[in-house]
């Protein structure tokens, strides 16, 4: 599906460059994980957000996505996994799905935890993002699910459905696990294997495996979007919110500080308004 404007991220900043960029008549798609994963979900009592003092997290986002909604803003839930530009156009990947746009706004928030010991040298080797993606692959071969994600879960169960010998791990064990899958509690992951996975190494103990799924709720940037530019470990942007990429504009707490709901509401009306001016020069 086609769209003028693709926003990655259904938070304040996302929410708010939707808006604004539906206020310019431009199409818009928002995608985003579950929204349990978002930290606005997780808090109790928001007390500076102008005008709306004490409300619950849940209920100020309940308000934005409505408003979105109200707008005729789109949303496809899954995980971005991947952003290519080619012919002028940006080419979403979003789990087994995809999505294309002229224009990008990139507001996932941060991407909290670094890669595990042994994860970026297995891409494509053995460690996948998505499991509806790449499960078939291991068919009737052993996997782990390091699950970080509310819909991790599922993903697992989706995996055990297929054929695929599953084993969760996790710092915890998850709801809506299926009860024939292992779970195994663990903090520190090591991906293990020379040229391919060979096993995952969960707190000291060892489980072998021909792949693993790693489900975090949002993926870095820089990992959406190689070649974008940093500036003090978040993406660099301009007044006008333009990241190093054209077309690519960015807004909220992938910007940098302060992780405010506030700031990240202003940085989305900005960045919405300039990708829709941005298309507007470059029919």
């Amino acid at each position: 599906m086609a769209y003028d404007i693709a926003v990655i991220g259904g938070g304040p900043a996302g929410l708010s460059a939707a808006v604004q960029a539906r206020q310019r008549n431009k199409s818009v798609v928002v995608i985003s994980g579950d929204d349990r994963d978002g930290p606005i979900y997780k808090t109790e009592r928001i007390d500076n957000y102008l005008g709306l003092p004490q409300i619950r997290g849940p209920e100020l986002l309940e308000r934005f996505r409505k408003h979105a909604d109200s707008m005729g803003v789109e949303r496809k839930t899954g995980r971005a996994l991947n952003i290519m530009q080619m012919n002028g156009a940006f080419y979403i990947s979003i789990g087994s799905d995809m999505a294309q746009a002229g224009a990008v706004v990139l507001a996932p928030g941060v991407a909290r935890g670094v890669k595990y010991p042994g994860e970026a040298e297995h891409l494509g080797a053995g460690v996948s993002y998505c499991a509806t993606c790449d499960g078939m692959l291991y068919r009737g071969r052993d996997v782990v699910v390091v699950g970080r994600s509310s819909e991790a879960p599922e993903e697992a169960n989706f995996l055990q459905e297929i054929g695929c010998r599953v084993t969760y791990v996790a710092p915890r064990e998850p709801e809506g696990l299926h009860g024939g899958i292992p779970f195994v509690k663990g903090v520190r992951i090591e991906v293990l294997g020379e040229k391919t996975v060979t096993g995952v190494r969960a707190d000291g103990r060892e489980l072998s495996c021909a792949g693993v799924f790693i489900l975090r709720a949002a993926i870095a940037p820089t990992d959406l979007l190689p070649g974008l530019a940093l500036r003090d470990g978040y993406v660099a942007v301009d007044r006008d919110m333009a990241a190093s990429i054209p077309g690519v504009f960015a807004a909220g707490d992938c910007t940098g500080l302060p992780l405010q709901i506030s700031k990240a509401v202003g940085e989305g009306l900005v960045a919405g308004h300039r990708a829709a001016e941005y298309l507007d020069k470059h029919k």
